[in-house]
């Protein structure tokens, strides 16, 4: 994507010295914006798919510990304690796993941050 040409600034040499580390300035910010996504941790994307991430991982263990939980009582012929027992800890799992992952995706991102530059320094 190219930019337009401009006309040659009219002014002095301190003006166009001036826009020139402007459009470094600007060059460098637009650099650090396309980088942005990288520093997030491959975070990318909307709040959208962390949502349905966190409504699988309690949807799966719900019914990962009332399957597991039914097997038992096929097993064992203790019908209905292994499919209670089972409905409890995936619910338990559940909450700890979706807590879990929420202070994961609350933390920022540990990035060494640039030291800005002020106008008029090299």
């Amino acid at each position: 994507m190219e930019k337009p040409e401009t006309p040659a600034p009219k002014g002095s040499d301190a003006d166009r010295d001036a826009l020139a580390r402007l459009d470094v300035g600007l060059a460098a910010l637009e650099a650090r914006g396309r980088k942005a996504p990288a520093a997030l941790g491959g975070m990318t994307g909307s709040g959208a798919g962390e949502g349905y991430r966190l409504l699988s991982q309690m949807l799966g263990g719900v019914l990962g510990g009332v399957g597991l939980g039914w097997l038992f009582d096929s097993v064992a012929h203790s019908r209905p304690w292994g499919l209670l027992i089972g409905l409890f800890a995936g619910v338990a799992l559940s909450v700890w796993s979706m807590v879990r992952m929420a202070t994961q995706a609350g933390k920022p991102a540990k990035t060494k941050a640039a030291k800005p530059k002020v106008m008029g320094q090299r």
